[in-house]
């Protein structure tokens, strides 16, 4: 059985419960370690019991530096009984940093496997902070086996032109798990309000876009009644001025909490129309470049989603010939797309997502198992030093190299 280290810098955070599960269900044992940022009970895994490294805060980058020197100091105590890996996963570049310290604890012939499913806006600045970041990366991540992303995208602007990793891409999309005991059903078809109810949007996952929700805000007030917003999961309190007492005071706009990802899906889903597949946190770069959990989740559960132009969103969509686009972020833009909507087009709309391959938004068992069998190939070939040669894949064709 493939033993792996898994270092997260969220261990409240639901993604990181997903790839656990993930690697668990492919056959893996599991040994957890990361950092905490909150409390969120939904995050917990059965069987598999985190092992804390400590406290870090969203925004607070110098913070996180720190903390993570003081894990690397105290890693080989923390480590002392957990048994050699046979590979270690470091989730975001700060985690990279404490692999390259495991490493050492163990022995030194561990391979490491990158997973980066965001650009953070520091790694992209031309100033004398981003040439750090990414010359720190590229140092952290120099005898990294495998880089693990999300999205054609990064690799096409971040990693293949600017950063210095030279691990062969892979391509893991954010797929909703659809495991026996674990998932629950499909959500019921969608179909349209009764009469006098609203249409819903519905805006789930990590909530950290203030743009977002000033524009869904505006919109909801503007439709007067006909359009209700429903918000779900965790907000980045710090990316907002007053989340709660904004949402409170917005008459079409509630908040119903967090969910569990992939058990709550089916009922969440089940409650919306749309799925707001747009988020303008960092316009232009990793916003623009990002294809989100809440993509396939929506789609998985047959509603329509929402993207903005010029996006990978708006671009896989094309892609499928299906989901709604804005012109513009605005209302008004807003407003062409959903303002004439009738029962028919949004029919026409949920029938063409409903014609689509389900391998384009789910994760089975088989998958989780063939990722498995792909990382324990990682281990094989540092033993014999071979080289890995990533294979052409298709664009958007889950778990092949680019």
């Amino acid at each position: 059985m493939l033993q792996i280290l898994y270092l997260a810098q969220d261990l409240a955070d639901p993604a990181v419960r997903r790839r656990t599960l993930t690697l668990v269900t492919g056959g893996a044992r599991v040994t957890l370690a990361g950092f905490r940022r909150g409390a969120n009970p939904l995050a917990a895994i059965d069987g598999v019991e985190p092992i804390e490294l400590g406290t870090t805060a969203d925004g607070r980058f110098g913070q996180r530096i720190g903390a993570v020197v003081r894990a690397c100091m105290s890693l080989k105590s923390r480590l002392a009984h957990v048994p050699k890996p046979d590979l270690i996963i470091a989730r975001n570049l700060e985690m990279l940093a404490l692999a390259r310290r495991a490493v050492a604890v163990f022995g030194g012939t561990v391979p490491i496997v990158y997973e980066c499913l965001d650009i953070h806006r520091l790694m992209l600045r031309q100033d004398m902070v981003g040439r750090t970041l990414r010359a720190a990366e590229g140092q952290l991540g120099k005898d990294v086996r495998l880089l693990i992303t999300s999205s054609p995208a990064f690799v096409e602007h971040y990693f293949r032109p600017i950063s210095s990793i030279g691990a062969p891409p892979m391509l893991l999309e954010n797929k909703v798990l659809e495991l026996d005991g674990i998932s629950e059903p499909k959500a019921a078809p969608a179909v349209c309000p009764a009469p006098g109810a609203p249409w819903k949007i519905g805006w789930f996952g990590a909530l950290r876009c203030r743009r977002s929700l000033a524009l869904l805000a505006e919109f909801s007030r503007r439709m007067n009644g006909r359009f209700e917003v429903v918000l779900r999961g965790r907000p980045a309190y710090s990316e907002f001025e007053d989340f709660d007492g904004f949402v409170t005071n917005e008459p079409f706009m509630r908040f119903a909490g967090a969910y569990r990802n992939p058990e709550d899906l089916a009922d969440i889903y089940g409650e919306v129309h749309f799925t707001w597949a747009i988020d303008f946190f960092e316009e232009g770069q990793n916003s623009a470049w990002l294809l989100p959990n809440r993509l396939y989740e929506g789609c998985r559960h047959g509603r329509v989603p929402i993207s903005m132009k010029g996006t990978e969103t708006a671009r896989f969509l094309s892609v499928r010939g299906i989901g709604l686009v804005l012109e513009e972020a605005d209302a008004d833009s807003l407003d062409t797309v959903l303002g004439s909507l009738s029962p028919q087009s949004y029919a026409d709309a949920a029938e063409r997502i409903s014609r689509c391959n389900p391998g384009s938004w789910i994760f089975s068992r088989a998958d989780c198992e063939a990722l498995v069998r792909q990382l324990a190939a990682l281990t094989v070939e540092t033993r014999q030093h071979v080289p890995i040669v990533a294979t052409a894949g298709a664009r958007h064709n889950e778990g092949g190299f680019l």
